[in-house]
């Protein structure tokens, strides 16, 4: 079944191409940012950890900048990262793989006799779209929540104690002999009710991209 410009509505083609992308934009954006992540987690649970003493206490985000590659190198920046991009990997590509074909399917013709389920994308309402791209992420929050759970753990380590954990397998390890399986879990619904912002800027993107005219397939097709 073909549908606009002569595409697949079910192309694994396409689909396994829009998961790559978004998958690995999300890694590089990850790896990037994931010093800031690891100061920001450490100052926000040093008062209640138990593995970063009183007198060792962070003074503030230019401390703990400092501090870290002194204390436990460079590269602990990036402590837990892996576990970070697994998780965003697959968050963020399902994310826009399945907004991509929900739009196919949703609101694009489907070939010359038929439509979509709604035809018509700039009257589709907005709570429409954004419950589609809500059962999106989180359905893609669900599936990814595990990692985070491993992430959290492995960011919170301190390099001033004996590490728990020796890495992200490890980690995966521990928590599921010592804690059983639904510890993965602890905390996901708090984390769906976050993920509404995520289906906003989904829904948000192209209703901006309706009322600015940024169409850029119908531009292109017009020329």
């Amino acid at each position: 079944m073909a549908g606009p410009q002569g595409k697949d509505l079910y192309d694994p083609i396409a689909f396994g191409k829009d998961l790559l992308a978004g998958g690995v934009a999300a890694a590089i954006s990850k790896t990037v940012v994931a010093p800031i992540e690891r100061v920001k987690l450490l100052l926000q649970v040093q008062a209640s950890s138990k593995q970063i003493r009183v007198d060792q206490q962070y003074k503030g985000m230019v401390d703990c900048f400092m501090r870290i590659p002194k204390e436990q190198g460079f590269f602990s920046f990036w402590r837990g990262n892996l576990a970070n991009v697994i998780r965003y990997f697959p968050t963020q590509a399902l994310n826009f793989a399945f907004k991509d074909k929900y739009k196919q399917i949703f609101m694009s013709k489907v070939d010359k006799e038929k439509q979509g389920l709604l035809p018509n994308p700039k009257q589709t309402p907005f709570i429409l779209s954004f419950f589609i791209a809500q059962v999106v992420t989180t359905f893609s929050g669900i599936l990814s929540y595990p990692f985070d759970t491993v992430r959290r753990r492995m960011m919170m380590q301190s390099g001033e104690t004996e590490r728990q954990y020796k890495g992200t397998v490890d980690c995966f390890m521990k928590i599921y002999e010592q804690e059983g399986f639904n510890a993965f879990f602890r905390g996901a619904f708090s984390n769906i009710l976050r993920g509404t912002g995520g289906a906003l800027v989904l829904v948000l993107y192209d209703k901006i991209k309706d009322i600015f005219n940024l169409d850029v397939s119908e531009s292109s097709g017009s020329d």
